[in-house]
Formats: C-alpha cells, sequence, structure tokens
C-alpha cells in the first residue's frame, strides 16, 4: 500500500514536467510518420492480468506483423523520432498512465507480452507475483537491449533464452 501511495505522489507531483513532454513528443510522432501516436499493447502484469500498456509509438505502423516481437538495433521498422525517443527512453513516459491506473508501479519487473509469458519456467513465473514496473533492473542492465540483438540470427530466440532469464 505504501508502495502504491508513493508511485501516485511521485507520478503526480512530476505530472508538470511530464505532461508537456508528452504534448511535444506526441507532435514529434504525429510529424514524423503515419499512424497512431501512442503504441498500446497486451502485456501481463501482476497474477498474470492482462493488461494494456501506454507507449509513443516509436515503429512504422502494423510493425508487429512486419517482423519479430522483439527489435534489435537498426530495425527498418523503428522510424527516425522512434530512434531517438528509445534512446531517450522517453518513449517510456505513457506508462505513467499504467502506474496512475494502478497496472504498474515505478519501480517493478518489465511486463511481458503473452506469448512470453507463455514459455516462462515456473522460477520466472515469480515475477508475476508483483507489479510491473516502468523501471526495473532489466531495463537497467540492458539499458541498450536492441544492439545486444543486433547480429542474432533469431533475436526472439536470444531474448527468451539469454536476456530474458538474466
Amino acid at each position: 500500500m505504501i508502495k502504491r501511495v508513493f508511485d501516485i505522489l511521485l507520478v503526480l507531483l512530476a505530472a508538470p514536467l511530464w505532461i508537456p513532454l508528452m504534448g511535444m513528443i506526441a507532435l514529434l510522432v504525429r510529424l514524423d510518420s503515419a499512424g497512431p501516436v501512442f503504441f498500446r499493447q497486451a502485456r501481463v502484469g501482476k497474477n498474470g492480468k492482462i493488461f494494456r500498456i501506454y507507449k509513443f509509438r516509436t515503429m512504422v505502423e502494423n510493425a508487429e506483423a512486419l517482423g519479430p516481437l522483439v527489435t534489435a538495433h537498426n530495425d527498418s521498422r523503428v522510424t527516425q523520432i522512434g530512434a531517438l525517443l528509445r534512446w531517450l527512453k522517453v518513449d517510456e513516459i505513457p506508462q505513467f498512465l499504467n502506474v496512475l491506473k494502478g497496472e504498474m508501479s515505478l519501480v517493478g519487473p518489465r511486463p511481458e507480452v503473452p506469448a512470453m509469458v507463455e514459455k516462462y519456467s515456473p522460477e520466472q513465473r515469480k515475477v508475476l507475483e508483483v507489479l510491473p514496473g516502468v523501471i526495473g533492473f532489466s531495463q537497467m542492465k540492458n539499458r541498450d537491449e536492441a544492439a545486444l540483438l543486433e547480429g542474432q540470427a533469431d533475436t526472439e530466440k536470444f531474448y527468451r533464452e539469454t536476456l530474458l532469464p538474466e
């Protein structure tokens, strides 16, 4: 309960910074390429509950149908402004809305797509006992995850078998 109150207070106190920033980023995304400003995707949260995560769209429209689930460095689906947003990590700012809705916490394990969670080991499923976070160990350790995936023959397999277990 204390963590939830802390999350809400911090997000609300920072709102004068992130709300105008969201407006500027939304304009840049809109000017950069066709498609919606926001990317919404099903993710698995606490106790296996499915929720829709919010991010700024950093890839071309319909990118999920055009390539693998995980994105390697220099993926042609990433838009010009999307590459910058990803590098700065500001594509994640809309997740503050997920925090306010109680679907995520500011700090916690990365929320995964259902297809990845289906392949979790019993040990890996333990992360579903807590709220996923906007920032967590995997996001800090693998800050440039796309570069780690570069050159892998099967990016999804490398992610699932190497990065995810970490």
